[in-house]
């Protein structure tokens, strides 16, 4: 990659949130559900933004232990979730300290962010991410706690950061009139395709479109 370009692919600077237009929390609680059914219609790049921003922007610039926070917690701050945006144009990672998207790798591997097994549900649904953690960011925690390097711990950590980002996800989503699906995807041929190194795994996939109804 040269000048955060990848092929065709360049760094994308995603748009500022708007948030005077969504539902709230509590219609948006009331409208979540999950749902594989999601047509192939394209989504604007504001609002693909706003579920980004929503699944772990920057809500704060002094947050815990001093550095930034973000809009869903994780283990002592240790931001430790990766999540990749897989577009039909290629792979990009969310940046979450500029709000952009960085190439990863152009094509369309949309197929890879679901599991084996799970058939073709939302096969052509505009975005799909792939959630990926980073075992070594645990270092880098603002709170040193024992539990930091003991792997089951690890796990039970970075399923629940998973999980509140998913449901950020979800609700972003419901509020601006989106359908979202959390599922699992195929971890082998992901970690080659996305170039993950031996402490970073890939989790679960999340597809997200206009429901097909």
């Amino acid at each position: 990659m040269k000048n955060g370009k990848i092929g065709d692919l360049q760094t994308i600077s995603l748009p500022e949130p708007v948030f005077d237009r969504c539902e709230t929390v509590f219609e948006a609680l009331k409208m979540r559900r999950t749902s594989r059914a999601i047509r192939d219609k394209s989504i604007s790049l504001q609002i693909l933004s706003e579920i980004l921003w929503a699944a772990q922007g920057v809500n704060r610039l002094n947050g815990p232990f001093g550095d930034p926070g973000r809009t869903a917690g994780s283990a002592s701050n240790s931001q430790e979730i990766l999540v990749y945006v897989v577009l039909e144009a290629g792979i990009y990672l969310y940046a979450p300290g500029t709000h952009e998207l960085t190439p990863v790798a152009a094509g369309d591997s949309r197929t890879l962010a679901i599991g084996a097994g799970q058939g073709s549900a939302g096969a052509n649904a505009p975005i799909r991410l792939v959630y990926v953690v980073d075992i070594d960011r645990f270092k880098d925690a603002g709170f040193q706690e024992p539990g930091l390097y003991d792997a089951e711990i690890q796990k039970s950590y970075y399923f629940v950061d998973t999980g509140l980002i998913a449901q950020n996800v979800y609700l972003a989503s419901a509020s601006l009139g989106l359908a979202s699906w959390f599922h699992n995807c195929n971890k082998t041929a992901l970690k080659k395709k996305l170039g993950l190194k031996s402490h970073q795994h890939a989790l679960f996939g999340q597809t997200i479109g206009y429901a097909d109804d």
